[in-house]
């Protein structure tokens, strides 16, 4: 079963236009959606997950016609948005019991014994007595990754799933992603490059919501190879060199700007050549979009 996007154009009554021609093919397995916030893609996920409409496309998840037939996607789809509400007050086992019986679980010996395997799966076993009111910031997102998995789901859209999460939650919930990845189609929209990086074999940057780029992260950084370069640059002399070179990023090491820039040749002037990441793609990216936008 593919998720085939053709055409998605939104423009909101305020004039933004969130979404612009966006097409795409996902297949089963991790696929990645990069793009800075306001991208469109919170847009995207929600208009996928059947929460709203464009203005024109279509989506199709399998035979099934995702904008005529939203009841029917539900019934494969599992959802956890950038910002969901939980019972504070509740446990979390008598949480995730709610949902599943939301999502047509409704024989209570075989609830019981999914939603016992979704703690499991999602290593909140130990506190599932807990009320949900106290958990981080990763236990919330991995009890809404469980609540998503109730319904068996063969389409799983998580939208910024690990902004604010601390590194030891964060590597916690990419690995149980990872997993999940295995069996359906799983779309991971983030800004987070390193997200993307370490657990997709597909992706796509969006940006003022048109899609910039598809493909495989591997293959993207190889089309790199050779042509991006580094330097350290006193702060003084960024502004004049962002004007003679193909800039793609500054960061800071130890406090001294580092910048990157792309040239197909020794772009000289003590630059030295560097193996390109997908960061280093993203930003070329963009950037190069700004330009032609």
């Amino acid at each position: 079963m593919e998720l085939v996007i053709e055409g998605l154009s939104k423009t909101y009554d305020n004039g933004v236009r969130a979404l612009r021609d966006v097409t795409l093919t996902v297949a089963p397995g991790m696929f990645g959606l990069l793009g800075p916030n306001g991208a469109g893609k919170s847009t995207l996920m929600r208009t996928i997950a059947t929460l709203q409409r464009p203005d024109s496309g279509a989506i199709r998840l399998g035979s099934i016609d995702v904008l005529a037939q939203p009841a029917e996607v539900r019934k494969h789809l599992g959802y956890l948005p950038q910002e969901f509400g939980l019972y504070p007050n509740q446990s979390a086992e008598t949480v995730l019991d709610h949902f599943a019986e939301l999502k047509g679980v409704t024989v209570r010996g075989e609830r019981r014994d999914l939603v016992q395997a979704l703690l499991q799966q999602t290593n909140l076993y130990d506190v599932r007595s807990k009320k949900v009111g106290g958990f981080s910031g990763g236990m919330k997102q991995r009890l809404g990754i469980a609540i998503a998995l109730a319904g068996s789901p063969t389409l799983l859209i998580v939208d910024e799933p690990t902004a604010g999460l601390d590194p030891t939650e964060r590597r916690r919930f990419l690995n149980l992603l990872g997993e999940i990845g295995q069996d359906v189609i799983v779309i991971l929209s983030t800004h987070i490059v390193d997200d993307v990086r370490e657990l997709c074999h597909r992706m796509a940057i969006i940006n003022e919501g048109a899609v910039v780029l598809t493909g495989d992260p591997a293959a993207v950084i190889e089309e790199l190879r050779g042509r991006v370069w580094r330097r350290a640059v006193p702060r003084a002399d960024l502004a004049a060199l962002s004007s003679q070179y193909d800039v793609i990023s500054t960061r800071l090491v130890a406090g001294t700007p580092m910048v990157h820039v792309f040239s197909d040749t020794d772009p000289g002037n003590g630059f030295t050549p560097i193996d390109a990441g997908l960061e280093d793609v993203y930003f070329h990216r963009l950037g190069a979009q700004a330009v032609t936008a």
